[in-house]
């Protein structure tokens, strides 16, 4: 089969591999931190990719890690902006992410993850809407270190490992599972040995992909509706007005102001200090 030349993006690196594309995110010397570009490539590639011959894809991230988190402007003293939004438009500015991830929850094609690494806050909204989720044993799969916002990354969780163990990882900050727990509470499928994992989602991909298209297809629409009955859809999308509404709370925009004076590490220093 002659297969069309994948499109090149800056921060993703789309690769062939028989009936299957590796999607990696590609920012390895920020960690693959999420940055509003990353965002858009990510949507302008599953765009492309449904209606490519690929039966199966598969998100990994490039270097040390899966992705880091969202990439914070600003990790030095007074270079994090302050000026927040209007609670309206950060409301859309979050609804149109969570689009984003519900646009490849309703993908036509099986996607799957490889998680190695960190994946820390929202990277773990994708991992979430992704149909399989292998990790490496040692992953580290976590929220973020203060909090910032709420609601928003949370409800992704809930369907994978139940309310109490979702509340726990959202109402602690720094939370972390191993790749290990993250198989036990079944956010992942399973985990395997760190030198493995590629190996291991290859060979998932392409036993899947011997199954037809259309097939695949109504059974991924026949399953993700019996989550979306459940609920799922409608609470992730009333995650964004949660969120935008805690970014506007005293509390959090003090929480802010410390990353704007002191950098966004020793910020998290200061919080974990009780300062």
């Amino acid at each position: 089969m002659a297969y069309r030349e994948l499109p090149e993006f800056e921060h993703l690196l789309l690769e062939r591999d028989e009936a299957l594309v590796w999607i990696s995110l590609n920012r390895p010397d920020r960690l693959n931190a999420i940055n509003r570009k990353l965002l858009n490539e990510i949507s302008q590639a599953f765009t492309w990719l449904a209606d490519d011959e690929a039966r199966v894809i598969v998100i990994r991230g490039a270097g040390r890690c899966f992705s880091s988190g969202y990439d914070v402007s600003g990790t030095a003293p007074g270079e994090y902006a302050t000026e927040e939004p209007g609670v309206v438009d950060d409301f859309v500015r979050l609804r149109a992410n969570i689009n984003r991830m519900l646009a490849i929850w309703d993908f036509p094609k099986p996607v799957i993850a490889a998680v190695h690494g960190y994946c820390l806050g929202a990277p773990t909204q994708l991992v979430s809407v992704c149909d399989l989720t292998i990790v490496a044993d040692d992953a580290v799969i976590g929220f973020p270190s203060m909090p910032m916002g709420g609601g928003y990354i949370s409800p992704f969780w809930v369907p994978l490992v139940g309310i109490k163990r979702a509340k726990q990882m959202s109402f602690e900050p720094d939370s972390r599972i191993s790749g290990v727990m993250a198989s036990e509470w079944g956010w992942a499928n399973y985990s395997v040995p760190a030198e493995k994992l590629m190996d291991t989602v290859r060979a998932h991909a392409l036993r899947i992909a011997k199954v037809p298209a259309e097939v695949l297809f109504m059974k991924k629409m026949s399953l993700n509706r019996v989550v979306d009955l459940n609920g799922f859809r409608t609470s992730v999308v009333l995650g964004a007005e949660t969120n935008a509404l805690i970014h506007a709370l005293p509390s959090v925009l003090e929480l802010r102001d410390s990353v704007s004076e002191h950098g966004l590490k020793e910020a998290i220093k200061r919080f974990k200090n009780g300062e």
